[in-house]
């Protein structure tokens, strides 16, 4: 069952069991979905799915911040909210152990000797990690390897 198969069964049982929230969260993650399908006239992969997800994950945090910034808690609760349901599409979080293990694993097979090489390494652990990782701090762990 392809990711976007999983949301849409997640949808109906939202539905059946009365989950107002969650069927909110997950029309919003649909109609994201659609628009990315529309804007490259192609279905997403999994892999695409994913991007989408994040991005949205993303914007919640975003927002959430905001909201704190704003001395409004009822509102932070519920972008934080909205994005731990979302957390629940994303493959299993990689340890901090094994995210350095990939990036000094990269940058050998790589051969990168400097920052001019951080695109060429991110390029490559961005395919290995998408969806496991935040790329925010993978960017400065490898920026942290190779200065």
């Amino acid at each position: 069952m392809s990711l976007k198969e999983q949301i849409r069964s997640d949808m109906k049982a939202a539905m059946r069991a009365g989950e107002k929230d969650r069927l909110g969260v997950i029309r919003m993650l649909l109609a994201a979905i659609q628009t990315r399908e529309i804007d490259k006239r192609e279905d997403l992969a999994d892999s695409e799915v994913l991007q989408v997800v994040e991005k949205l994950i993303k914007q919640r945090k975003d927002a959430a911040q905001q909201y704190a910034d704003a001395d409004r808690p009822d509102r932070e609760a519920q972008e934080l909210g909205e994005a731990e349901q979302l957390q629940a599409y994303l493959p299993e979080q990689l340890s901090e152990t094994e995210l350095e293990q990939m990036v000094t694993d990269v940058i050998a097979s790589s051969g990168a000797a400097s920052m001019k090489d951080m695109g060429q390494v991110m390029a490559a652990i961005r395919a290995q990690a998408q969806g496991r990782a935040d790329m925010g701090s993978l960017s400065a762990l490898v920026k942290s390897k190779l200065s």
